[in-house]
This record gives structure tokens, sequence and C-alpha cells, in this order.
């Protein structure tokens, strides 16, 4: 048998310190959002405004995300995941120090120290789509596709794993109103780091060798194409609709949270507890079910299971927290919520993939949190209009100047009910194939069946197998097939 010319060219990936420079800097810009969340009676007494006007700063992080959602996704699927994340980056560098102008004495601001702490929350809001859209795009094209699940739970994490520095830092940092600068400073710290980070480290657009088979073959669609499929798409709708109920649940929790416990007689530090309780289990819970569905494929039957558990412990919550000196029974009931409500978070980011492909990754996570913030929106308000306002609360904790304190109960209630609802629907109604990993798997069959066929194969020596993150493509010329037989 002649040989044939040819030769077997080996690459190694070279992409991990990049990759993991990308999910270090989407960890520290999630910082900024509930900075206020966890001292909202101290802030409001600070800034000598109402409890209303401060969960406008939390609230305009899911209005601004509405229409700059949209443009988001198009940034993540025509410019690139490098320009998403050096924007993001800067926007939430550039917010933050605005923030800290507020709080600066000598710039005798005045009646204008809300309005830069305002404008300073609306940049970092910019930023958020961006950051909350790239976890799946980063998967895709960084990572092999039995590591996409995690890492996308990796850096899906970095989201509630902010909300958790947050609840633990601010009370902290605020033990009465006169502290709010001191913890303005220290949040800018991470963002100037990361901005740093993404803007020195990022060189890449995509790794230099592509770590699955649906990366090497791109069949995106353009933005506005992509668009119109996902709304022709009726498991991508309900998926739509139904986890970004869930997203914007969770935002109204963690934004509310201490407003909801304080009028109990928790104190900020308890409220903060349970809001990191709430993150490290849902973080344990991610990651224990990102493992289980990289080896299983499960996707629907693990989102299902845990949206019928996440609406339980809503409920659950609802009735305990309308009582006091439930301490212990709110601790675990937090720690469940979390456990279960985050655990849904980067699988249903990775099941849009699926059930949409070939739409682009940020396209079709990108229109799910868009629906997550106009849904959150509409639910704060409904939220807030539902609090009754009473004279005489003996156990209150809450440190306004203006108003008295706030009955959450039926609000409580309400979102549980809504919660219930939506898994109830979900569970009924959704339903579809895994189109990407069908497709992956189409692409792979089909590159055996061409080897097979004309025998190229068997013409090549054994490969010892290959290091971690070590690829191979195979280049040959062509050649006569009278030098394929055997001379006599």
């Amino acid at each position: 048998m002649q040989e044939i010319p040819g030769e077997i060219i080996c690459a190694r990936y070279t992409g991990g310190q990049t990759r993991m420079i990308i999910v270090v800097s989407l960890m520290a810009l999630n910082l900024l959002w509930l900075t206020f969340a966890p001292v909202a009676d101290k802030t409001a007494a600070y800034f000598h405004i109402s409890m209303d006007t401060i969960n406008w700063l939390s609230l305009v992080y899911l209005l601004i995300s509405i229409p700059f959602g949209l443009v988001a996704t198009w940034i993540l699927d025509t410019v690139g995941l490098k320009c998403a994340v050096i924007l993001s980056a800067w926007l939430n560098m550039v917010g933050s120090i605005i923030r800290t102008f507020s709080v600066i004495s000598f710039l005798s601001l005045g009646s204008l120290t809300y309005t830069y702490l305002f404008i300073g929350q609306c940049l970092c809001a910019l930023a958020q789509p961006l950051v909350i859209f790239s976890p799946t795009k980063l998967a895709a094209l960084w990572f092999p596709d039995h590591q996409r699940a995690t890492a996308n739970m990796i850096s899906s994490m970095s989201n509630p794993l902010g909300i958790l520095i947050a609840n633990l830092l601010s009370p902290a940092l605020v033990s009465e109103e006169k502290d709010i600068p001191l913890m303005l400073g220290l949040y800018a710290t991470p963002a100037v780091t990361a901005c740093i980070l993404a803007t020195v480290g990022v060189h890449d657009k995509v790794p230099p060798t592509p770590p699955s088979a649906s990366a090497t073959h791109s069949t995106s669609q353009p933005f506005f194409t992509g668009l119109k499929m996902l709304l022709r798409n009726k498991p991508y709708v309900i998926l739509m609709v139904c986890f970004g109920a869930g997203i914007g649940m969770f935002t109204c929790f963690s934004a509310l949270l201490e407003q909801i416990l304080c009028v109990r007689g928790y104190s900020n530090f308890f409220a903060g507890l349970n809001g990191a309780l709430f993150t490290v289990f849902g973080l344990l819970g991610a990651f224990l079910l990102g493992l289980y569905v990289d080896k299983t494929r499960r996707f629907i039957e693990s989102t299902k299971v845990c949206f019928c558990l996440t609406a339980l412990a809503s409920i659950a919550f609802a009735v305990v927290s309308s009582a006091s000196n439930q301490a212990v029974p709110l601790a675990l009931i937090s720690s469940l919520f979390g456990f279960f409500g985050f655990s849904i978070y980067p699988i249903a980011m990775e099941l849009a993939v699926e059930c949409s492909f070939p739409v682009g990754e940020g396209t079709s996570t990108g229109l799910i949190f868009v629906s997550s913030q106009i849904q959150g929106v509409i639910l704060m308000l409904l939220l807030q209009a539902l609090t009754v306002q009473i004279s005489t609360a003996p156990f209150s904790t809450c440190d306004t100047e203006e108003g008295g304190a706030l009955d959450w109960t039926v609000s409580s209630l309400v979102m549980a009910g809504a919660c219930s609802v939506v898994a109830c629907f979900y569970v009924i109604f959704f339903h579809t194939d895994y189109k990407r990993l069908h497709a992956e798997a189409s692409n792979a069959a089909s590159i055996n069946k061409t080897g097979t066929e004309t025998g190229f194969y068997n013409t090549l020596p054994p490969l010892a197998p290959l290091p971690y993150g070590q690829r191979c493509r195979i280049h040959f010329e062509p050649v006569a097939t009278s030098a394929l037989t055997t001379n006599p």
C-alpha cells in the first residue's frame, strides 16, 4: 500500500487564559445593581428621600434593559463578545465613579446629589444587558460541548454572586447613614479593576481553535432574521414568557427583601443574611444541576422539577415572612428558594439556545432577559402598589424619614401566586427538541461517514490520546486512484 502524501497537524487550544479573564471580568461587573437594596432605609435617610425613590435605583436597571437589551443582543451577535465585555466594563466604571460624586462633600452639589447618584446608576444599568447576555455566547464560542452547561453556570452565576456580595457587604459597611460614602467608594474599586482587566486582557473575539462542532460550523442567522424566527418558535416563546417571569420575580425578591422583613422586626443584617443564603445555596444548586445536565442532557426535566419546587418555596416564604420571630424558618426557606430557583438559571439559558438553534446565542438569551425586565418592572410596580401603610408597627426596624412602615403581606402572597401559575404553565405546555445537540451529532456522523467511505482513516497510523485542549486537523493532497491499489 502506497502512503498518501499528507500530514497530521495538531494545534493546541490556547484560549484558556482569555476565557478565564472574560469570566472574571463578568463576575466583577455584577456588583453594583443592588448596592442600596440591603440598606434602603439608611440610604433614604442619608439622601432625605422616600423609600419609593430609593426603589427606583433598582427599578432603573429593569427599565433601561428593555430598550438597550435589543441593542446588546445585536452587539453580541454582530460585533462580538470582546466588544460587549469591554464596553460593559467602561460603562460600569464611569457609572460607579459618577455615583461617588454624589457623596463627595467638597463638590457642594446640594440638591443635585441624588441626580448624580441616579445618573451613575443609569450608566451602570446600560452595562448590565451586555454582562447578563454574554454567558451563553461565551460558553458556545470558548468551551467544548461537554463543558457548556457548567461554563454557562459559572459565568451566569456571576450575577447572583454580585447579589450575594451586596447583601453581605452593604449591611456590614453601613451601620449608620453616615457610612454611605464609604460604601460607594468601595463598590467603585471592583468596577475599575474589571475595566482594566477587560481592556488589557481580552484580545481575541474567538479562540484560535473552535472547541466544538457548532463553533466550527457556525450557522447563526442574521440578527433581524433571528428575531423573526424566535417570535415564530412556539417552544421558545413559552420559555421566554415563563423563564422571563421567573427572573422578574427573583429581581423583585432581591430588591425588596429588606423592606419586606424590616416591618416584622428583622434587622438589615438578618435581611442581608437571608439574601446571602438565597444566593449561596443558589450557586450550589446551579453547580450541581450544571454537572448533572452536562452528563445527562436532561434540560427539560431538570427545569420543570426545579420550577415546581421553587413555586412551593415562594409560597412558604410568603406565609412565614408575614410573622415575627421566625428567623430560623425564614433562613431555611430562603436557602431552599435560592437552591431550586437559581439552579434553573443557567440550564434555561442553555435550553433557550437548544430550542432556538441556529439563531445566535446573544439574541436567544437576550430576548428572554428583555422579557424578564418588562415583567420585572410591572411586578415591582404592582407589589409596591399593593403595600399597606401602617401607622403603628411595634416590631418595625425600618429606618425612614418620610412616611411610615409598609406591610408587604399581600404583595408577597401575590408574588407566590404568580410564581405558582407560571410554573404550572411551563410544566404543562413546554416541549422542544435539542436542535443544537442534534446538529452537532449530524456533523460528527457526516464526518465519520465520509472518512469511512473513502477508506482514508484506515491508511493512517494509530494516534496516541491527545492532552486536553489539543486538537488535530488532517491535511492531505489528492492522489490518483491507482496509488491506493496494492502493487503485485
